[in-house]
């Protein structure tokens, strides 16, 4: 199986696609990464079939290391699926009320989150790179979705994807300032007196956001796979030319 399945059951599907030699590209599935964009638009295909959708029902976004989160509709449907070109610009979280809506996020070594709030069903998909984590992307999209969409926080039920491990995310000091300047990720935070770099745990930081925003913490699961050590991970610290992860969750 060329995927992780996180939640199934009868109201959502989420999971994270994963490295597979056996398939084309190794079932790269981003159009802006890898060597062959027909090949990921093909893998595309399959996974979508899998899960009983198609292209015209996925939803994509031109990810920029923002801390910008779009909601999206049936309208949307289909972009950012076939092109890079129609995807939703400019945003690293989608999320949606409407049924049949594949979102997805692509990720290597960045972290990815998946989530569905059981009373307002509604769901989202997260690209949370060191930068977006920083920005703090998920602090801001749980406020609103708490705010403005009528989410109580103990209502989320939340994914965090396979990630970067704490042993191989290795920063310099400019990295871990802004990691330190959050006020809250201390504990996640070493540093490696005989290399001279820090090393901070991105999902643990992640985590800690939800758990401020007011979501339980038996309600968020993490998948502690290191997309660099284990070998169904594309990580871009380990090869610039990687392809990515895609991670996904529709309401049915």
């Amino acid at each position: 199986m060329n995927r992780k399945t996180y939640i199934d059951n009868d109201f959502y599907t989420a999971g994270m696609t994963v490295k597979d030699p056996q398939t084309k590209g190794e079932n790269n599935m981003a159009l802006h990464a890898g060597i062959d964009r027909e090949q990921s638009l093909e893998n595309r295909k399959v996974l979508l079939a899998a899960l009983g959708y198609t292209m015209d029902e996925l939803v994509c976004a031109h990810q920029t290391h923002s801390n910008h989160f779009q909601k999206v509709s049936q309208q949307d449907a289909g972009k950012g699926a076939r092109t890079f070109v129609d995807a939703i610009d400019d945003t690293d979280a989608l999320y949606t009320r409407d049924t049949s809506l594949v979102l997805s996020s692509f990720a290597a070594d960045c972290v990815p989150v998946t989530f569905y709030h059981v009373t307002e069903e509604l769901i989202g998909a997260v690209h949370s790179g060191w930068q977006g984590t920083v920005k703090e992307l998920v602090s801001n999209l749980f406020a609103h979705l708490i705010t403005n969409e009528n989410c109580a926080p103990e209502g989320f039920r939340v994914q965090i994807g396979m990630a970067l491990s704490q042993e191989k995310f290795e920063v310099d000091k400019d990295v871990y300032l802004k990691f330190k300047a959050l006020g809250y990720a201390d504990p996640f935070i070493s540093f490696n007196e005989a290399t001279g770099k820090y090393h901070i745990d991105n999902q643990l930081t992640v985590k800690t956001q939800l758990l401020r925003a007011g979501v339980p913490a038996d309600r968020i699961t993490i998948d502690r796979s290191c997309t660099f050590k284990s070998p169904n991970g594309f990580s871009y610290r380990e090869d610039k030319q990687c392809g990515r992860h895609m991670a996904y969750i529709v309401k049915k």
